[in-house]
């Protein structure tokens, strides 16, 4: 909610207020500072407010409880400053993407006007130190994902690839001289980045099958090969590129200019899912390569898994926010619409759905949230990480489910939202590992045997 919108909403409750309660009011307080207080305040805390100041109901009326998918209050132990930051980037989302998203959604286009009103928020790389990023916990980084991803996943898409995949390779993988290059101005986005690993014939099995090779010419790394599903790809100024070493077999990493001989990006077309996102088949040509845009710290898949690590923590917080944004649209049609002259959120078989669908996300904030603290504390592993994709993937999926299942026919339309969250979970349960292979991750490390194909 804007702050014009809660400004707007109060005063017209206090044109409600009996005006003797008003003039005693007035004695007390300062009207005009506690409009800027009221400011503040986010939509729970309005909505209380709200309640005190109703002085008549209507025979038979009675309030409603505000609409949020945060029911056990998890918000509470952010402090004030990461508190500020989350209901920015909310603020954000529902007045500057919300209203476009649907269309662009249609189109199958990027709605390249918000990447300027992106870089007034300061929230790119926010878990790295230096060059220009915020530096904050790691879980601010999930709460930003939430956040973006309530609203559309798409965009959230966009922003992970950019923030996370292809800024966390160059920050833990590029030389000293690649971050001051890179880093501060994709802080600023005044520069795009992508993250092209998983190829046409190689998604699980790219720790082992890499089919792009690079072999260097005594001048030049040599890139030959495609990569398949790489977001922002065809739009970026640098992609990370992972490449199989022809000589010593290792995984290489590199900073493909979109500029770069050999180099070129061929939209994929007719997705059902994600369909903001633009996302690109790369095919590289006997690509040349200087010595100084391979990336320098990167020198086998460790390091490529290390990248990943780090980023499908975000991507459980994505299918937190994707679920989110499910339930509370589909709450809200449950209050507004009516059969048989009563609210269908009135209906135990609807209630049931609703119930289901909050338990459903409340595990999976909950589980996020322990998340972010392990990795803030440096104790997050491969398999703490994929067991929450799986988890939050699978619970998702479920809830997005039931949303369209209340929404009845309406479920179908976008212009009720639901529907694009059912699609674009569907990228959500796929990307940064399948649950099969994120199973196999946690069940390795909780029975010491691995059950991968060799």
């Amino acid at each position: 909610m804007s702050l014009f919108k809660k400004v707007r909403d109060t005063v017209n409750l206090l044109k409600s207020v009996d005006l003797d309660q008003l003039a005693k009011i007035n004695q007390k307080i300062d009207l005009a500072e506690a409009m800027k207080t009221l400011g503040k305040l986010d939509d729970r805390q309005l909505t209380g407010l709200m309640k005190m100041l109703k002085t008549k109901k209507k025979k038979g009326q009675h309030d409603l409880p505000p609409i949020d998918g945060d029911f056990y209050n998890l918000d509470l132990k952010l402090t004030d400053e990461q508190r500020e930051i989350q209901l920015k980037v909310r603020n954000f989302m529902e007045d500057e993407i919300r209203p476009l998203v649907n269309e662009y959604w249609k189109k199958d286009q990027f709605p390249f006007e918000v990447i300027k009103k992106f870089r007034k928020l300061n929230i790119v790389g926010v878990p790295y130190e230096g060059y220009g990023c915020p530096n904050m916990p790691f879980l601010m980084e999930g709460i930003i994902a939430q956040e973006i991803a309530r609203v559309d996943v798409s965009i959230s898409t966009f922003f992970g690839v950019h923030s996370g995949l292809a800024m966390g390779s160059i920050y833990l993988c590029g030389s000293e001289e690649q971050k001051q290059e890179w880093l501060p101005q994709m802080a600023k986005m005044e520069k795009i980045g992508a993250f092209g690993l998983t190829e046409p014939n190689v998604g699980s099995g790219v720790a082992g099958g890499l089919e792009t090779t690079c072999k260097f010419d005594g001048e030049n790394w040599i890139l030959n090969g495609q990569k398949k599903w790489i977001g922002n790809a065809t739009f970026a100024d640098v992609i990370v590129i992972w490449a199989r070493d022809l000589d010593s077999g290792r995984v290489k990493g590199f900073l493909v200019r979109k500029e770069n001989p050999g180099f070129s990006a061929e939209k994929i077309q007719d997705k059902m899912a994600l369909r903001i996102v633009q996302n690109a088949i790369i095919t590289l040509k006997d690509c040349k390569i200087p010595e100084g845009d391979r990336l320098q710290n990167a020198n086998s898949f460790k390091d490529t898994a290390n990248v990943l690590r780090m980023t499908r923590a975000g991507v459980a917080w994505q299918a937190v926010g994707c679920a989110r944004g499910a339930y509370e649209s589909a709450l809200k049609y449950t209050k507004k619409r009516e059969q048989f002259g009563r609210p269908i959120a009135s209906f135990q078989l609807i209630q049931n759905h609703l119930v289901e669908m909050l338990s459903n996300l409340t595990a999976m904030q909950t589980l996020c949230f322990r998340l972010s603290e392990m990795q803030d504390q440096d104790m997050l592993t491969d398999e703490h990480a994929s067991l929450a994709k799986v988890y939050c993937s699978m619970r998702m999926r479920d809830v997005v489910s039931r949303a369209r299942e209340v929404l009845g026919g309406n479920g179908i339309l976008l212009e009720y939202d639901v529907a694009r969250f059912v699609a674009d979970a569907e990228a959500i349960y796929s990307y940064e590992g399948t649950k099969e292979i994120n199973s196999l991750i946690v069940g390795r490390a909780i029975t010491g045997y691995s059950a991968f194909v060799s």
